[in-house]
């Protein structure tokens, strides 16, 4: 479990889930670099105290799914993010697992994602991604590779914690200087 301590706010730490999908790295075949991305943005971004659960699955639907309900249902995640698995090739399933879970599709997330990514390649077209809620749970798919993990997850994070709060989950702090996530001014706590 890691947890970054400035300007650490009262009250319970976030949980996320970090969810890898990928059958070469599930098998040992190379080593996970998108998880360890999506740990580091929150270790540089959350400026309150979080905790995190971080496991690495197979392109299996099945498998997808059933894990991010233990992530959400078991674990009590307060957002999990996966990355992998979101292109048009018959084993990116990540998505159609994602959308299996969830109780709220949230079509803002997929349509961001890729705007961001159109920034820096046209094959942004070509994504999956998607966001929804399961319970008081936040799922969203990001891209696999760090460097487009960092370019979009430092977009779209900016309406994840109050997307926390108005789920009823705690409150999430940022460092301002690496991500200024949005609250109206009714939602803000200092």
């Amino acid at each position: 479990m890691e947890a970054n301590d400035v300007n650490i706010m009262v009250g319970d730490p976030a949980t996320f889930g970090i969810l890898t999908v990928s059958d070469r790295a599930s098998s040992g075949e190379y080593e996970d670099l998108g998880g360890p991305a999506i740990i580091g943005f929150f270790e540089e971004a959350i400026a309150s105290k979080w905790n995190h659960h971080y496991h690495v699955v197979p392109d299996d639907r099945i498998v997808i799914a059933e894990k991010l309900k233990e992530m959400c249902d078991d674990l009590s995640c307060d957002v999990v993010v996966t990355t992998g698995g979101t292109g048009p090739a018959s084993r990116d399933v990540t998505p159609d697992a994602t959308a299996s879970v969830c109780d709220k599709i949230l079509p803002g997330f997929g349509e961001q994602m890729r705007n961001i990514s159109l920034n820096y390649v046209p094959t942004a077209i070509l994504s999956r991604q998607i966001g929804g809620v399961r319970g008081k749970s936040l799922i969203f798919n990001l891209p696999g590779q760090p460097k487009s993990i960092r370019e979009t997850i430092d977009e779209i994070w900016k309406a994840v914690p109050y997307c926390v709060d108005l789920l009823g989950g705690p409150y999430i702090d940022m460092n301002d200087t690496v991500c200024n996530s949005f609250r109206p001014k009714s939602a803000r706590r200092r």
